[in-house]
């Protein structure tokens, strides 16, 4: 029993794979719409960090650029996953809503988090500025290729018109060339930018390939089982809860799919090391806004739902405001917990907004 405890201790996520089988109950008992739902919801959290922790082992038998490339291509895996299945069901104002939500909770809510309790337990912490810098200036162009086409949209026609699709799959194609530059860049200077850092030398793996391989096939096959489920319900739920279907995308499926990672940056935070904390949510952001997001754009054309990078007026500014802010509160290379309590209390405010618009 005490093994048994200490075990769920230092795994707690661990317990949320009973919602796996409560999630498949549901289903085949045909339970209301809302508790397939949140059972869902909790049951992807686990699914997403077996991904998370495939990876880096894998990481630890390829090599510091590779598995750097394989934390950047997976490390949003559970939220690209829930969007493509989103996609298929035309729900693409909840897909572009999880976008802009998975950049403002990273930048927002994960480094509010993270600065907080980091400030609490240690004081002031400081982090890697040059780094910090670097990767602001690439999430700022970012924001920008997401706000041209929003932009230029009205005088050029419908959200529809082959002419602002061109311009959305153009736009979505440089996006996704300077991800790769940045990964590039990130491989012959032996610093990260866009990717997460890897973990020491020193810090063996704990799984084999083989296991590593099998354990990410079983929780991505779960993860598309689960997003099918979630999104099944989706319409259901909106109509039950009288929430939008922009709140949902833009709060509740961007904390579902990244909620592994946010711990993980948490506790960086708490351990005392800031660099890495702010640059799991920094590179988070950037790779849902110069990958997972344009790549969205060309699958969508596969998917029989074109999806533009069209966003609406309070996806924008709310983008513009956390971005700003983010990179105002980052650029000393210093934090403290007032600072994070600020950053988690505009994250509050934003959310509270979105959840008042009406359906």
């Amino acid at each position: 029993m005490k093994s048994l405890a200490r075990f769920l201790l230092k795994n707690p996520l661990v317990i949320l794979l009973l919602f796996l089988p409560l999630t498949l109950a549901a289903e085949i008992l045909h339970w209301p719409a809302l508790a397939i739902f949140l059972l869902a919801c909790f049951a992807i959290i686990p699914m997403a960090a077996y991904i998370g922790e495939a990876t880096e082992s894998l990481a630890h038998f390829t090599g510091p650029r590779i598995g750097g490339l394989l934390n950047a291509t997976l490390g949003n895996a559970a939220e690209l996953i829930i969007t493509i299945t989103a996609i298929r069901a035309g729900l693409l104002e909840l897909v572009k809503a999880s976008i802009t939500g998975s950049i403002l909770g990273n930048l927002l809510l994960v480094m509010g988090c993270a600065f907080l309790f980091g400030g609490i337990k240690h004081g002031h912490q400081t982090f890697d500025r040059r780094n910090a810098s670097r990767n602001a200036i690439l999430l700022v162009l970012a924001v920008l290729a997401m706000l041209i086409p929003s932009m230029f949209s009205h005088s050029i026609g419908p959200a529809t018109s082959p002419k602002v699709e061109a311009l959305s799959l153009g736009v979505a194609g440089v996006m996704i060339i300077l991800y790769g530059l940045g990964l590039l860049d990130a491989g012959k200077s032996g610093e990260p930018t866009v990717s997460h850092e890897p973990a020491p030398k020193s810090v063996l793996p704990h799984w084999s390939i083989v296991t590593s391989i099998i354990i990410l096939v079983l929780a991505t096959l779960g993860i598309v089982w689960l997003s099918e489920a979630l999104v099944g319900v989706v319409e259901p739920v909106v109509a039950s809860l009288g929430v939008s279907e922009f709140f949902l995308g833009i709060i509740l499926i961007p904390i579902i799919g990244n909620a592994a990672e946010h711990m993980v940056s948490i506790q960086f935070a708490m351990k005392n090391k800031m660099a890495l904390s702010v640059e799991i949510s920094v590179s988070s952001s950037l790779q849902i806004a110069l990958l997972v997001g344009p790549l969205l754009v060309f699958l969508s054309l596969l998917l029989g739902h074109s999806l533009t990078l069209v966003f609406n007026t309070f996806e924008l500014l709310a983008l513009v405001a956390g971005v700003i802010i983010a990179v105002l509160v980052s650029a000393d290379g210093e934090s403290s917990w007032l600072e994070g309590a600020a950053l988690v209390g505009i994250y509050l405010i934003l959310g509270l907004s979105f959840f008042l618009l009406p359906v």
